[in-house]
Parts: structure tokens; C-alpha cells; sequence
């Protein structure tokens, strides 16, 4: 195997595994700008190599968010990726490629890429029918109870038309600081909560968190005389759908730009294309004012005449693009590179870093993935790095700016387990604990255990199983169910006798959880 062979299958790899952690454990490991570094690797790589193109690569189909607890249902229409650009420059550029293979002059609508849980709601004879979940692409779960508790989904629209409709469920910055203050774990932003809202399997759970949506794009099962995207938002909007209204239309012409939304009766900002590299830099500073968040902008040829000719890829459609923003950046130093074992056994390098602001947050702790991202980097201790919330959310290292002098060079990561001292083991790009027993390993797995994805114990969060570790009371999953709480916490600051009394419930409840959460 060469070089070159060797990095495609590794490539594949480590995206396949980010793509579980994104779409099936909703855990995201990196953000989306590295994944779509590696993603855009790969498929440079494989076009240059195309005897490298394996079927099992990621640029061969789309992520998936399929949840054991919903079912699966097909799409009618596939909800494919999206193209991707970084600059003004790649996005105009994109657009005068697209007008000289139609030959034509085309209208450009941009929309905000709210950063939700993409959903598709079906209706037939004006009622909802079905809320999908956008899954592989081909297949999604349906959380129609769930969806049906959002008060900005209409339940019933004023047509009898078989419809589906796209759009993006989100949570209200201000709902989200709210609601985080009253969760023993925070959630890391409104997407995640968002995410795992909208799979809760009590729909009367999903009530009590006030999800919105934006939808943005319809498909008619029979021929309509829609002949663009700004009249299919228009007829959305009339069936009592909500649009996002900060959106912006795009011609050569602004004038012809400006009398478009007119006819459409939408308000939004028309221009010409000479005015999108200003547009992209104001709403890229104005993103953080918003109500919601935002995770880019999304360009479309408004003709639906051309989204036709123009067609699809297997991944995304020739009539899209989506504008990524930069993402906000500092200088600091490597003060300490340390480990972490999770559940599995997975070892996890850990910089910390001198504090800094980044995009209003503090960061000390950024997370390194792995032997290889490290040797990427060629990081080490005493670094002066330039590090960035991707996505305004993730922290990461970007480059080293300046080596430390008479510093030992680039990190290599332990040979034994800094927990139990057992010798680590690699297991593709990834380091690995082998010990079962060891503790930090048993502390994972029962944290996971008692959480949302495992048996959702209720009332008992990470704090409390901590407290019964750290005084050796459980030691496995099994203890949780022998132990006697009033006994065992009794003397324990903090746990009063109604605390104990809500954790013997939670206990209880759960088991009555299927038999696939106990698996």
C-alpha cells in the first residue's frame, strides 16, 4: 500500500468516524471547518486518484442521524449535502461558473443557514402527516409527535396539494441560556439541546422546551405555476409557515433585484452581484446580534428552469453553495499537554493553553483528537498557537506560530494509561486504554449509563454518581440497583431525604426502559 493509498483509507476512517459521532451519537468530535478540511482532502485526493474512490468512502453518501427509538422512514425527495465556500471570492466565483455553463443571467437568493435540526414535514389533503428527521439523506426517523408540539409548525395548511416542506427547528438564543441554567450538565450550544429535544421519546417532554422553525424550501407533488425559489417562499409564507426574513436577492442588476422580491412581497436586501463580498462581511458581523444562531449563509439560483439543468451530484445540488464564516481566532501558549481516558477506553489528548478570549468565551482547555492531528500540528509544550472557535463553538488549535526555544519538540503521547498504568494500544488513528476495570474507564461508562443516551435515570445526574464512586459504593452499573440510598447517602452534605427519595424514583422508572437501552 502507498503513501498516497494509506492516506485516502485513513482519511476515510477518521471521517466515518466523525460522521457517527455528528449524526447517530449527536456528539460532534471536531467541528465542521476541520471536518470539511478532511472531507475536501479526501475528495481532491480521490478525483486525482479515482481508482482510490472505496465505496465505503464519505464522499459516497451523506451523514446519517437515524435514532433506534423513532422509526425510519423514506424521503420523498433526497435531502442531499451542500457545496461549501470559505470566501466572497469562492461564492462569486461559483456563480460565474454556474452563468456560463447555462449561458444565462440568473437571480441569486442568499438565506441565513440557521444552525437547527433539519426537518421535513409532509402534508396531504392540508394536514401534517409526517415530520422526518433529514437521517442519510434517503432515510430519516419520524418525530411527528414531537414536532407537532412546536407552535410555529401549522398543523393544517390552506391547501389540499400533497406538499413537503424543509426546514431548520431551532432553539432561541435566550430560551437556550435560560434553560441551560437548570440543567445539571449544560449543553455545549442550542443546536445540541435543539437535537436533543426533538428525540426525546415523550412528546410531552418536548412541549416544555420552546423549539422554533424556519422553513425554507417546498416541493408540490403536482405541477404548480411556482417558477422560482422567491415565489415558492411566498406561497410558503401565505400558508402560515414562518420565513426567515433576513434574506437577500442577487442579479447584475440591483434594480431588477429590488422589483423581484417586490413581486414576491418579501422584504429583504436586493442588489447586484458586485454588492455580495460587502453583504457577506456585514451579516458575518452582525451574526452574534441575532436571536438565533447561524452557522453560515446559503446561496440558490432562484429559477427553479436552471436548478433543472444545472441537476445534482450524489452528495449536493449544482444550484447551491453554501458561505462558511471564518472563524473568530487569538494567539496564546501550550502551557501542558495531558490525556484523558473516556468510557470506551479512548485516549484523548488535552492543550492547555494561557486563558484568552475567544468570541466572548474564555479558553483554556482545547482537544487535540489524536498522535496524528498533534503531528499535523507538530505541536508542542511551550507553543505559541494560534487557536479558534470553529463554528463560534468548538475550540482548536489552527497552526503554531512560534516553536518554543529549547523546547522538547513535538508531543508524543504516553505508552501507558496515566490512570491505571496499563500499555496503551493503538487502534487505527486513535490510542486506546485495554483495562476494562480501569477506573476512570468504570466512571465513564456509568455516567453514560445513567444519562439520556443510556437508561435516563431521572434525578440522578453525574454529581451523584460521582459522590458513590469517589466513596467506592458502585463500582459497575449493577450497584446502582442494589444499593440502599438512604443508607449510602445518609451522611452525605447535600442529600436530603427528598433528594434520595427522587433518585430511589428515577431508579425504579427505569426499569421499565426498553431492553435496547440496557444494551
Amino acid at each position: 500500500m502507498n503513501a498516497i493509498q494509506q492516506e485516502v483509507r485513513s482519511l476515510i476512517k477518521q471521517l466515518s468516524e466523525y460522521q457517527k459521532a455528528y449524526y447517530v451519537d449527536n456528539r460532534p468530535q471536531v467541528s465542521d471547518l476541520e471536518y470539511d478540511r478532511l472531507f475536501d482532502r479526501l475528495q481532491h485526493l480521490e478525483q486525482e486518484h479515482p481508482e482510490l474512490r472505496f465505496p465505503d468512502s464519505p464522499t459516497q453518501r451523506v451523514g446519517s442521524d437515524l435514532d433506534a427509538d423513532f422509526p425510519e422512514v423514506a424521503h420523498t425527495i433526497p435531502v442531499l449535502s451542500l457545496d461549501k465556500s470559505y470566501s466572497s471570492e469562492q461564492l462569486l466565483s461559483w456563480i460565474q461558473k454556474t452563468e456560463t455553463k447555462l449561458d444565462e443571467q440568473v437571480g441569486i437568493v442568499i438565506e441565513e443557514k440557521i444552525d437547527g435540526i433539519s426537518i421535513v414535514l409532509y402534508y396531504e389533503e392540508g394536514v401534517l402527516v409526517r415530520a422526518v428527521t433529514r437521517g442519510n439523506g434517503a432515510v430519516g426517523n419520524d418525530v411527528t409527535a414531537n414536532v407537532r408540539t412546536i407552535s410555529s409548525v401549522p398543523l393544517s395548511i390552506p391547501t389540499k396539494e400533497t406538499l413537503a416542506v424543509r426546514g431548520e427547528v431551532y432553539l432561541p438564543k435566550a430560551s437556550f441560556a435560560l434553560l441551560n441554567e437548570q440543567m445539571e450538565v449544560p449543553f455545549a450550544n442550542p443546536r445540541n439541546l435543539a437535537a436533543g429535544t426533538i428525540r426525546r421519546v415523550k412528546s410531552s417532554q418536548v412541549a416544555k422546551v420552546p423549539l422554533q422553525i424556519f422553513v425554507y424550501e417546498g416541493f408540490w407533488e403536482s405541477d404548480t405555476q411556482l417558477r422560482d425559489h422567491l415565489s415558492i417562499l411566498s406561497a410558503l409564507s401565505s400558508y402560515g409557515f414562518r420565513i426567515n426574513g433576513n434574506l437577500a436577492y442577487f442579479t447584475q442588476d440591483a434594480r431588477i433585484a429590488k422589483q423581484k422580491l417586490e413581486e414576491a412581497n418579501l422584504s429583504g436586501f436586493a442588489g447586484s452581484f458586485a454588492d455580495i463580498a460587502s453583504y457577506l462581511d456585514a451579516h458575518t458581523k452582525q451574526r452574534r446580534d441575532l436571536a438565533y444562531e447561524i452557522d453560515g449563509l446559503v446561496a440558490k439560483v432562484d429559477e427553479l428552469s436552471f436548478r433543472e439543468l444545472l441537476g445534482y451530484t450524489e452528495h449536493h445540488p449544482r444550484w447551491a453553495m453554501a458561505y462558511k464564516f471564518e472563524s473568530p481566532q487569538a494567539q496564546t501558549e501550550v502551557l501542558a499537554i495531558d490525556v484523558q481516558v473516556g468510557r470506551t477506553g479512548r485516549v484523548t489528548p488535552v492543550a492547555r493553553v494561557r486563558p484568552v478570549q475567544v468570541a466572548g468565551s474564555t479558553i483554556s482547555n482545547i482537544t487535540l483528537h489524536n498522535q496524528d492531528y498533534i503531528n499535523m500540528l507538530e505541536l508542542g509544550v511551550g507553543d505559541s498557537v494560534e487557536i479558534s472557535r470553529r463554528g463560534d463553538v468548538i475550540p482548536a488549535v489552527e497552526r503554531v506560530i512560534e516553536k518554543a526555544e529549547g523546547g522538547e519538540g513535538t508531543y508524543h503521547m504516553p505508552t501507558t494509561c496515566p490512570v491505571c498504568s496499563t500499555v496503551l494500544v493503538q487502534k487505527g488513528a486513535h490510542t486506546f486504554c485495554p483495562n476494562p476495570n480501569c477506573p476512570q474507564q468504570v466512571k465513564g461508562r456509568i455516567e453514560f449509563f445513567i444519562g439520556k443516551d443510556g437508561m435516563d435515570i431521572e434525578n440522578f445526574g453525574p454529581e451523584t454518581a460521582a459522590v458513590l464512586i469517589d466513596r467506592g459504593l458502585v463500582t459497575d452499573v449493577d450497584d446502582l440497583y442494589r444499593l440502599d440510598y438512604r443508607k449510602a447517602l445518609a451522611d452525605q452534605s447535600g442529600f436530603g431525604e427528598k433528594k434520595i427519595r427522587l433518585i430511589e424514583e428515577g431508579i425504579q422508572k427505569s426499569l421499565n426502559q426498553p431492553f435496547r437501552k440496557v444494551l
